[in-house]
């Protein structure tokens, strides 16, 4: 899925900024890893494109398998791709710590986020590392 032009791409810096773009991109019809990835497509070695095609397999939990949860697996796909590699289980714990899990289902069922509310938390977590 492509719900979004070259014009949608990530342009804001501040923290606010990404968590809005993360929400905004989920709203439009990305995953969950998408949106997060998305909302740092200014930041990647590659292009949007290839950003979107990326991530889009690791949404629904990986695959829809309600895994583990696509805005982990886009926040490590960021780490990856900006050589913050070291940061990613920081993000990771960080993540668990604020939600209680990282698998897709038990998050869900637990009903205390919809899932903008974590694409969003998860690209606020990334501006403190990028």
């Amino acid at each position: 899925m492509n719900p979004m032009g070259a014009e949608s791409v990530a342009r804001g810096n501040t923290p606010q900024e990404r968590m809005n773009q993360a929400r905004a991109l989920h709203k439009q019809g990305c995953n969950c890893c998408q949106a997060v990835v998305m909302a740092y497509a200014d930041k990647l070695p590659i292009t949007p494109e290839h950003a979107m095609n990326v991530a889009a397999p690791f949404g629904r939990g990986l695959a829809g398998t309600r895994e583990v949860c696509g805005c982990v697996s886009g926040m490590a796909m960021v780490c990856g791709l900006t050589g913050h590699t070291a940061d990613t289980r920081t993000l990771i714990e960080r993540f668990r710590e604020s939600n209680g899990d990282i698998v897709c289902a038990r998050l869900l069922a637990s009903g205390k986020k919809p899932c903008p509310d974590l694409v969003a938390e998860a690209a606020s977590l990334l501006a403190d590392i990028i």
